[in-house]
């Protein structure tokens, strides 16, 4: 039997995410009160009790795609004993590629389970119980669940030794208290003297956003954003903002701890408008339903343009997390006729407090922004919510009109308002999608072919492909833009854009012009940035269908060069590689020693291979072969007598 495994970042990351982490379903309001130590199970602090710990991630804090279900404890290389919080009996043991790499589960009395992941080594009888089962069904990944008390375990018991193993970004434990309904507590709650904390969470910045075509922030229709002033614990704009109709508010801000580096999350927001509380959220629970969700606490575009995660202090429709109690759907200010006071208040579990207080004062709508910066481009487009804007370089002494093209009528529109050297003109696509719009400094190309519903199943076909969306793949309505290219005879789909979010796969069927010979290094790729990431498909009289949870460009390459073997060690103790693949990744690995299979454990991050002998005590000997082979069937072989 083979080891699978695979070199691709994307993929890993995707299959740890479905299994491992989730969304967080919240019971919270500001003032709730954390229950007393006296009230719980007193747990051991899992890495060295007793001495002051570095933390490198909380419970809930904003990760790219998914909920922090745990504490990170960072430790000093790998190696470290890790050691079981209470009694109770091993549950659980997963080996995996990416995830949490090697996991044990240990069930208590009190009905909680206790997880420690991104082990380097198993130890104890279930350590070597999971050693046999992997040599017995000849696989290097493996989940295990026993019956209770098969493995007894005791409060204080070496349990393993700490690793990177998995989707870790470094050396440290993943630790995690899960409630008897598999949600995920924060382990906070239990009052490790071990981790102190008495600094209060750090605000950068504050965006603004306009939710419809009728609202304005200074004067402008757009996302905005500002920088704070601090004093103490305390944060403020130095200046009113101006705005008119409805206002979205987001915050980039995270925790500090004494003594660290590391940045944490935030478990409780909550927003005041004049003194009335309007928003409230609260992480303290994860919740491994539903894995994307968090999509919809952030702003995703500037996640995915910038790298900034902005927690939204609104609701939008698509947003199912039950984060925020009494709360209405689309939280948004409504500024009209009077000056209007925000005061935000950020809170970490050991109760520090940060406030942010600024004002929104009313601004009628203007047709004339002379603050608006001069363009260097002659125009630019942005999607906000439903509204599409197009800013135009200034080429006309008179006031300029614009022409939208739709399905082959045209009608001019007026700019909505100008600036230094522009005009801007928003158009609300729920009711129109322009085909191509004609202005003063050009053509503008649309490619609208439909609007997408986030509740419903929909159904997109065309000459170049057809897509399924199923119930709720959508966060929000989606704005379809589907085309299709060539450069030197490559074809290339492009399908929706990539800062829209998917919380389901949709399935795709693309339907090439050119004909393709079929053979195994022919795959489908997607552009991530500079490069191309795999993308499992299934051809058919020249279609080609598949699944993803990602817009993009798609396209076919061919990929003829093997994997490259370089060998680090290779002894009578143990045989290290490092294995690498230029385009499709690696799809398994499987080495033999005298013909007999020998465990080899990868590890993605860093490409590096290393073998776990059936018996420690034994030595390798004799002859050893190692095969790699990747997503288009290229294979390279190593052999030598050990």
């Amino acid at each position: 039997m083979r080891s699978y495994s695979s070199l691709k970042l994307s993929d890993v990351v995707f299959f740890s995410l479905f299994i491992f982490c989730g969304n967080a379903t919240a019971q919270f309001s500001p003032d709730k009160e954390i229950p007393r130590k006296s009230e719980r199970s007193s747990y051991l602090f899992p890495i060295k009790p007793g001495n002051t710990a570095t933390i490198t991630g909380t419970m809930g804090e904003l990760r790219d795609t998914h909920f922090h279900a745990g504490l990170d404890i960072d430790t000093p290389g790998i190696g470290v004993p890790v050691l079981c919080a209470d009694d109770g009996y091993v549950s659980r043991a997963t080996a995996t590629t990416g995830g949490y790499g090697n996991v044990l589960y240990v069930t208590h009395p009190d009905g909680n389970t206790t997880v420690y992941a991104h082990l380097d080594e198993f130890k104890g009888a279930v350590g070597e119980f999971i050693r046999k089962e992997r040599y017995a069904r000849k696989v290097s990944e493996i989940d295990l669940a026993f019956i209770p008390y098969q493995f007894k375990v005791s409060k204080g018991e070496l349990l393993a030794l700490s690793g990177n193993t998995g989707g870790s970004g470094g050396p440290h434990l993943h630790f995690e208290v899960r409630n008897q309904y598999n949600e995920a507590t924060n382990p906070l709650a239990y009052e490790f003297t071990e981790v102190r904390d008495n600094l209060a969470p750090l605000v950068f910045k504050i965006a603004l956003k306009t939710m419809d075509s009728e609202s304005r922030i200074n004067d402008q229709f757009g996302r905005f954003e500002f920088s704070v002033v601090k004093k103490g614990d305390s944060y403020s704009l130095p200046y009113p903002i101006l705005a008119q109709g409805n206002i979205g508010v987001e915050v980039l801000a995270h925790d500090k701890m004494e003594n660290s580096r590391f940045r944490y999350g935030i478990n409780f927001i909550d927003m005041k408008v004049d003194n009335q509380l309007v928003f409230t959220q609260t992480i303290d629970k994860v919740d491994f339903n539903e894995t994307r969700r968090i999509l919809t606490v952030m702003d995703y575009q500037t996640l995915e343009l910038k790298g900034n995660r902005f927690n939204k202090l609104y609701i939008d429709d698509g947003n199912r997390l039950d984060y925020y109690p009494g709360i209405p759907k689309k939280t948004a200010i409504t500024v009209k006729e009077k000056e209007t006071s925000v005061e935000i208040n950020l809170k970490d579990f050991n109760g520090n407090i940060s406030h942010v207080n600024f004002k929104l004062k009313p601004s009628p709508t203007v047709v004339e922004t002379p603050l608006l910066n001069a363009m260097s481009k002659p125009y630019e487009t942005e999607i906000l919510e439903n509204t599409l804007k197009i800013n135009v370089k200034n080429c006309s002494p008179t006031e300029p009109k614009i022409n939208i093209w739709q399905q082959g009528k045209s009608t001019s529109i007026s700019r909505t308002y100008e600036g230094s050297n522009r005009n801007v003109y928003l158009i609300n696509l729920q009711t129109t999608l322009p085909d191509s719009v004609q202005t003063c400094q050009g053509t503008i190309t649309f490619n609208f072919k439909d609007r997408v519903p986030s509740e419903t199943v929909y159904k997109y076909y065309s000459d170049f492909m057809d897509i399924e969306f199923p119930n709720q793949s959508l966060y929000d309505t989606a704005f379809l833009e589907i085309s299709y290219d060539t450069l030197n005879k490559q074809e290339i789909f492009s399908i929706g854009n990539r800062t829209i979010p998917l919380n389901k796969n949709i399935s795709v069927t693309l339907k090439p012009k050119e004909t393709y010979f079929q053979s195994r290094d022919l795959g489908l790729y997607r552009k991530t940035g500079r490069g191309y990431a795999f993308v499992a498909s299934e051809w058919k009289n020249n279609r080609v269908k598949f699944n993803t949870r990602d817009f993009g460009q798609f396209t076919f390459l061919r990929d003829t060069i093997p994997p490259t073997i370089t060998k680090i060690g290779l002894s009578t103790a143990a045989a290290r590689f490092k294995i690498k693949d230029n385009l499709s990744g690696i799809a398994y690995f499987e080495a033999n020693i005298n013909g007999q299979w020998l465990l080899m454990v990868y590890d993605y991050k860093t490409g590096i291979l290393k073998s776990e002998k059936a018996d420690p005590s034994k030595l390798l000997a004799g002859d050893f072969e190692l095969k790699i082979v990747d997503q288009a069937g290229n294979e390279s072989i190593f052999k030598q007598k050990i």
